[in-house]
C-alpha cells in the first residue's frame, strides 16, 4: 500500500516489488553466501599481493568494481562505495546474488574527542539523516541491526578480548554539512560516530531480511571546535586488522 504525505520522503510503500528489482539484473545466484565490505583499499590491494584473495565477479555499468574471494574459503569482499544510495543499492543487488550474511567494516568522524583513532565501535543501529532509507523501511528517527546478530557479534569480540564501543552512528548525505548544533544535537540523542551509509544499509538488510553488522572505527574529529583528521585514513595496520577481524565475525554469523 502508498502512504501518501505532503513531504515526498516520508511517504512509503511496503509492495516489496518494484518496476525494477535486482533479481532482474542478477538472476544467477552465486554460491557464496557471506560477504566483507570495507572503504579500505590500499587493505584490499595488500591482500592481493600476499594472494589472500582472488578476483571472483566484475560488475560493470557506469561505475564498474570487481568481488573478490579470499582464496579457499566462501567469503566474499568488496570495497564500498560512498552514501547511502550507492553502497546501499549495492547491497541489495549483492543479496539478489546470494549474499545472506554481511559484516561491514569502515572508518567515521568521532562525536566525542575522548574516542580514539582505531577506537572500534559495534554499531547497535543508526539516525537516519539521509533518504535513502526512507524507500526501504517507513519513517523513524532510528533503525535498528538484528539484536540477536549484534549479540554475537558482541559475544565473539568479548571472547577474544577485543576492546570496543556499543552504539548509535548518525548517517548523512551531507559531508560539508556536519553543523555545531547537528553534532551537538546527534551527540545529544548518543550517536558516537558520524559516516555515511549505516542506515541504507541496516534498512536494506531489514527490508530483504539478511544478517548484517558493522564496525566502524574511530576516524576525525568533528566533535572539537575545529575539525581534525588525526591522520585517520594513513592508519593501514588498524585497516587491515579490521578486515581480517571481520573474516573471523562473518564465518561464525
Amino acid at each position: 500500500m502508498f502512504f501518501k504525505n505532503d513531504f515526498p520522503i516520508l511517504e512509503f510503500d511496503d509492495n516489496k516489488v518494484a518496476k525494477l528489482n535486482p533479481s532482474a539484473l542478477f538472476e544467477k545466484k552465486n554460491p557464496e553466501k557471506k560477504m566483507i565490505i570495507t572503504f579500505f583499499p590500499e587493505a584490499l590491494e595488500k591482500l592481493k599481493e600476499e594472494n589472500l584473495i582472488e578476483k571472483a565477479y566484475y560488475i560493470g555499468g557506469e561505475n564498474p568494481f570487481d568481488i573478490y574471494r579470499f582464496v579457499g574459503t566462501d567469503i566474499l569482499i568488496v570495497l564500498g562505495q560512498v552514501g547511502c544510495p550507492s553502497c546501499g543499492g549495492n547491497l541489495d543487488c549483492f543479496y539478489a546474488m546470494g549474499v545472506e550474511k554481511v559484516m561491514f567494516c569502515g572508518g567515521g568522524g568521532v562525536l566525542d574527542k575522548n574516542i580514539a583513532v582505531g577506537q572500534l565501535l559495534l554499531v547497535d543501529g543508526a539516525i537516519r539523516d539521509e533518504g535513502f532509507s526512507y524507500h526501504y523501511v517507513e519513517a523513524s528517527r532510528y533503525i535498528y541491526t538484528k539484536k540477536e546478530v549484534t549479540d554475537k557479534i558482541a559475544s565473539f569480540l568479548d571472547e577474544n578480548k577485543v576492546p570496543y564501543l556499543r552504539g548509535l552512528t548518525w548517517t548523512t548525505d551531507a559531508l560539508f554539512r556536519e553543523t555545531a548544533d547537528r553534532v551537538e544535537q546527534r551527540k545529544a540523542e548518543g550517536a558516537k560516530i558520524v559516516e555515511m551509509e549505516q542506515s541504507g544499509c541496516i534498512a536494506v538488510a531489514q527490508f530483504r531480511g539478511f544478517d548484517y553488522g558493522a564496525l566502524i572505527y574511530g576516524g576525525d574529529d568533528v566533535a572539537s571546535e575545529e575539525w581534525s583528521s588525526r591522520g585517520w585514513n594513513t592508519r593501514q595496520g588498524i585497516r587491515y586488522n579490521l578486515i581480517m577481524l571481520c573474516k573471523e565475525i562473518v564465518e561464525i554469523m
